[in-house]
């Protein structure tokens, strides 16, 4: 992955939105993969006490799309594009962990799949995510070169394109 952020960085960034409301912590990278871990608690479950597909969804998306930005130079960001999820396992407890790692790295798209498993290593979901890549022309004009996390948060709550 080009971009060198530690792991403190991408969990601190996640304050104040959905991915740290519901427990979703990063703990481990590696040259070609991505990983976090999820609780299955009140926050991630579905009225019938299982995790929710939507909070399968929200970690998926969440690791796909950190992962992607980790790849990109600093004149570009990718936002997501399509998502895909099989959920193959019900899980009432515990933690779920996630990896994602790349189908396809290109110019204007990206693929990643993404795996979560139960902490006795069984499959519970299967995605597979389409991140599109877009030239930041911000980063030079009203930024500077900032591309860390918290200048492309600040490049994109101003930007009209995703508005």
């Amino acid at each position: 992955m080009e971009k060198k952020i530690e792991l403190e960085e991408i969990n601190r960034f996640s304050k104040g939105s959905i991915v740290k409301n519901i427990g979703i912590e990063f703990f481990e990278k590696g040259d070609d993969y991505l990983k976090a871990s999820m609780p299955v608690d009140n926050r991630t479950k579905q009225p019938l006490g299982i995790l929710h597909g939507g909070a399968s969804v929200v970690l998926a998306e969440t690791l796909g799309s950190m992962a992607s930005y980790m790849t990109l130079d600093d004149n570009h960001y990718s936002v997501g594009l399509e998502i895909k999820a099989n959920h193959v396992r019900s899980v009432t407890k515990g933690l779920v962990f996630g990896k994602t790692k790349p189908v396809h790295i290109g110019d204007t798209t990206q693929l990643w799949d993404i795996s979560i498993k139960t902490e006795k290593n069984r499959l519970v979901c299967l995605s597979r995510l389409t991140m599109m890549v877009l030239k930041n022309s911000q980063a030079t004009t009203d930024y500077g070169s900032d591309m860390s996390l918290a200048g492309l948060h600040r490049i994109l709550s101003s930007s009209d394109k995703l508005r």
